[in-house]
């Protein structure tokens, strides 16, 4: 083409239709946008864009969490199939993206479930502008969380800051209303007829295979009911691994606490805590935006120490149950809960390093990562974030493993030289490590 040369218009639909934008919820069951979407009275067009925004900022081109999304889509493919209609892919800037979409087709009304990232938010808006300008209706809608924005709120309309009143509002608002599924299977022949075409591959994305091998999103009723025994165990299979599922929406969050609520109240617990921290994303910006819920801590003076940083990045840091979890997080994209808090208390606390640091780590391995879970976890661990316990809680990680892994056999698995002579020393002392922390936080908080 000429560079003056004006592309050939597209011919733009007849049919007036809506669309289903996927996003963050990659199944055509109990979903809240497409059920709507649906109901609508028009024929749905489901389309869902590879956002070259965030792909780009993807430093390792093998990430496994790219690959679990074109599975995801791959079987959404197939079923809209069955259904004889087709999910449309696109890859580039979603603005760019939508107006592609605009001349193609006669766009009524576009559906998706809201997202709660700061990023997201800004997107959202620009799509938001554009679609007005066009006269196209933008509908949102919750499906990733129970309750958002303003529906758990204190009885003077203010936000939570601490989880425990916030998780006790949470199950007074609860009714079974919130857990009813939205049966979207009743309207699939609103789908939008068509000849579903092929995928594009990873490499057409810029991605390549990385041969991870995904949790699965089946949840047994025994590993429920001993989740409040075995949770705090690396070494056991006591923890559901259902992040990713969560984080892209392969499952119903409404399904899940109504299971959970049936067979563990510790479990439905860690699912309030992860809409807590998606809830102060709502409320407070500043965490959206990298700085430290509670304002006073980004005055703590940290040791820029890159060569501390990569031996804790690389599981060398002589504390075993730091480096066994540092070591799984990079072969596996997972660490365990309890896992994390220790690594992260340990990388802040004991080696005073921005924990910034290693929450972009963190969200550069995590198969599970979201934001509002990672930053929320990271700022508990430091003293910095929603936390009612005052800054000087330090975990001991050799105490910690002792509690948690007595027998080692967690430790043994990801640090088999412990023993052996080769192993590398504590690279700080724990005792002088805590002296110096508790001095340099109470310094920067007076």
């Amino acid at each position: 083409m000429a560079v003056n040369e004006k592309p050939k218009p597209v011919k733009k639909s007849a049919v007036e239709i809506a669309i289903m934008w996927f996003r963050r919820d990659l199944r055509l069951k109990d979903n809240a946008a497409l059920y709507h979407a649906l109901r609508s009275g028009y024929k749905v067009l489901p389309v869902f864009i590879f956002d070259s925004n965030i792909l780009d900022d993807l430093a390792e081109k093998k990430d496994p969490r790219v690959e679990f999304i074109m599975d995801c889509l791959t079987a959404m493919q197939a079923s809209l199939k069955e259904l004889g209609s087709g999910l449309v892919i696109k890859i580039g800037k979603p603005l760019s993206v939508w107006q592609e979409l605009l001349r193609e087709y006669s766009i009524t009304a576009v559906y998706s479930n809201r997202d709660y990232e700061q990023y997201a938010i800004q997107r959202d808006a620009a799509v938001a502008d554009l679609l007005r300008e066009n006269q196209v209706d933008f509908q949102q809608f919750k499906d990733q969380v129970i309750f958002d924005q303003n529906e758990v709120v204190k009885d003077n309309g203010d936000p939570y800051t601490v989880f425990t009143p916030y998780s006790r509002k949470w199950l007074q608002t609860l009714t079974n209303f919130q857990l009813n599924p939205y049966p979207t299977e009743r309207y699939v022949d609103q789908f939008l007829p068509s000849n579903a075409t092929a995928l594009p591959s990873l490499t057409e994305i810029g991605f390549a295979e990385t041969g991870f091998d995904f949790p699965s999103k089946a949840l047994g009723k025994t590993l429920l009911t001993h989740y409040q025994r075995d949770r705090d165990f690396p070494a056991l299979t006591g923890t559901s691994k259902l992040g990713i599922h969560l984080r892209f929406g392969t499952i119903s969050i409404r399904a899940l606490a109504a299971y959970a609520r049936q067979y563990s109240d510790t479990y439905l617990k860690e699912l309030i805590w992860r809409e807590f921290y998606q809830m102060i994303l709502f409320h407070f910006p500043q965490v959206n935006e990298g700085r430290s819920f509670k304002k006073e801590y980004d005055r703590i003076q940290w040791r820029h120490d890159e060569k501390d940083f990569h031996r804790w990045c690389e599981g060398k840091t002589g504390y075993p149950l730091v480096d066994a979890g540092m070591r799984e997080l990079n072969a596996t994209g997972f660490m365990h809960n309890r896992v994390r808090m220790v690594t992260a208390s340990f990388l802040a606390k004991h080696l005073l390093i921005d924990w910034r640091w290693g929450e972009a780590y963190f969200a550069s391995k995590l198969l599970d990562y979201d934001f509002a879970s990672n930053n929320g976890g990271w700022q508990w661990a430091v003293g910095c974030g929603c936390d009612a316990a005052p800054y000087f809680r330090i975990f001991n990680p050799s105490l910690q493993a002792k509690k948690f892994d007595p027998d080692n056999h967690y430790i043994h698995h990801w640090v088999p030289e412990m023993k052996e002579a080769s192993y590398v020393k504590p690279m700080v002392d724990h005792e002088m490590a805590r002296k110096r922390c508790l001095e340099t936080f109470s310094k920067a908080l007076k």
